[in-house]
């Protein structure tokens, strides 16, 4: 599925994003994971993914996705509570 990365829904994830993290780089991407959404489409409904981490350099998250030992840090995750709290707050 494929939709346009504009309108007040982005511009939200947007701006909790740079709030946190104002040198941050806001980037659509595509997941090649399989979904559920495809169905809702068909009625119309639009939607978006929004899981944000702010992961250290250092940590080869790519090399550990999924594998025994995936992990991330405390921070990250307290990044993403912090981001998406001030995502929904915005609602």
């Amino acid at each position: 599925m494929e939709l346009p990365f504009s309108g007040a829904l982005v511009e939200q994830m947007v701006s909790a994003l740079k709030h946190e993290d104002p040198e941050g780089v806001v980037l659509p991407y595509m997941l090649g994971g399989g979904t559920d959404n495809k169905h809702l489409a068909a009625l119309g409904i639009v939607y978006y993914g929004f899981a944000p981490l702010k992961l250290p350099a250092e940590l080869d998250f790519t090399g550990m996705f999924h594998g025994v030992d995936e992990r991330v840090p405390v921070e990250s995750l307290t990044f993403g509570v912090r981001t998406l709290h001030r995502f929904l707050a915005q609602q």
